[in-house]
């Protein structure tokens, strides 16, 4: 028998064709996954008609034209799982850098592959991917993701010893492995009913010129945290709102389906500029993310590549108002404006900061040994402290104006 997925397009049932190496324990892991009716290992994406397993590794040998892959064929039930869930086990269920190989199984029969059937499931491939790759990136492994993402031309079924092997064999071979990173959070509610009966938010309530929207999930562990860790407090002057629903303020416009929680979504204009997708207890990376939408070329330079102001230059150097200078990407306080003197250096000058608000580095670049000032919340540069200040504390912290945010009192 040959599948080819036209023929499903009235079935109330979908069908996707996923490779990740040897087909036998592939086909065990996913046919345990709720909702998976049920699997087929085969071949697809070759260039040659009624592939066998010899001829799949004959024409490996022989590098003749494009081999076919091994793979499995699930059909599932769209109303119990979906794609997201099916393709977050893919991920982390093998090593998607490999090219072509999987483990100790060597050839492009091996190679990583999602096959789709339809233009949502080409979609969350594409959009999974780039979650997975942030998420190996954000636990240090460098590899770059090489599945093929193709829509399904034939499927070709497998001999039948083939079929179920590692439930006829148990004791037989498996080399599937996962890397050990998991794919960020993708519940199920998020996707079903509490996201459909949602209300949406009203974009006439919001900030139209810029708002952020975190779109999460009741039973969201990865929201819960996020919240804790970083929203319970939040001061960035870049509104935060909350929604279960999946999607966009009324009269706004989101540039792709929301299918993970959480996602925070910058508006500006009331139409998507930017999303943040999963979260795993990184604050620094959602800071950085934060920070490289919210500031200005100049300010990014000064802050993520530890730059300086020309001296004399900066808007705050004499700036003499009652108040507190914060952070301009999460709004933490710095300095209270007690502390600020006039040193004629050039630059914004303090004796002293907010307890707790600096993180203080050694510095010897340029020739020179120094201690450098970041801010504690975010991890951005702001200047450099030195030991020829003013009492009480003896300290001059030189700090470039373009990242400091003043906040007069009240």
């Amino acid at each position: 028998m040959v599948y080819n997925h036209q023929t499903i397009a009235s079935d109330k049932h979908e069908v996707i064709v996923l490779g990740m190496g040897c087909f036998w324990g592939a086909e065990k892991r996913l046919a345990k996954l709720p909702g998976v009716i049920d699997t087929e290992v085969g071949y697809a994406g070759g260039d040659f008609s009624n592939p066998t397993y010899r001829k799949v590794l004959d024409a490996e040998y022989n590098h003749q034209g494009r081999n076919h892959t091994e793979v499995v064929k699930l059909i599932f039930d769209p109303e119990q799982t979906n794609v997201t869930n099916i393709l977050a086990e893919f991920w982390q269920s093998h090593d998607p850098t490999q090219g072509n190989r999987q483990g100790n199984d060597v050839g492009s029969n091996y190679r990583s592959a999602i096959y789709y059937t339809n233009e949502n499931q080409r979609q969350v491939a594409q959009q999974t991917r780039d979650i997975y790759q942030q998420a190996l990136t954000a636990a240090k492994y460098t590899g770059t993701i090489t599945t093929e993402i193709a829509p399904l031309q034939v499927f070709y079924p497998a001999e039948e010893y083939h079929q179920d092997y590692l439930q006829k064999n148990p004791n037989g071979y498996c080399g599937l492995g996962g890397i050990g990173v998991a794919f960020p959070t993708t519940d199920s509610n998020f996707t079903q009913d509490i996201a459909k009966t949602s209300p949406v938010l009203d974009g006439n309530t919001l900030n139209f010129d810029r708002q952020l929207i975190m779109f999460e999930a009741t039973d969201c562990q990865y929201c819960k945290q996020f919240n804790t860790d970083i929203a319970s407090n939040w001061q960035a002057t870049v509104p935060l709102a909350h929604t279960f629903s999946t999607q966009a303020p009324s009269g706004w416009t989101l540039a792709k389906s929301v299918f993970v929680s959480p996602t925070l979504v910058l508006f500006s204009s009331g139409k998507e500029v930017s999303r943040y997708t999963g979260y795993n207890g990184d604050k620094q990376r959602f800071w950085d993310w934060l920070g490289q939408q919210l500031l200005t070329p100049e300010q990014r330079r000064i802050a993520y590549t530890a730059g300086t102001e020309p001296p004399f230059t900066g808007s705050l150097l004499d700036h003499k108002g009652a108040g507190t200078y914060v952070d301009p990407v999460t709004g933490a306080p710095l300095f209270r404006s007690e502390t600020k003197f006039h040193s004629g250096t050039g630059w914004p000058s303090f004796f002293a900061p907010v307890p707790g608000a600096l993180t203080l580095i050694q510095d010897n670049s340029l020739g020179m040994r120094r201690i450098e000032v970041r801010s504690a919340s975010s991890g951005i540069h702001l200047g450099h402290v030195f030991n020829d200040g003013p009492p009480p504390t003896g300290q001059r912290f030189c700090i470039n104006s373009a990242v400091l945010k003043f906040i007069p009192d009240k």
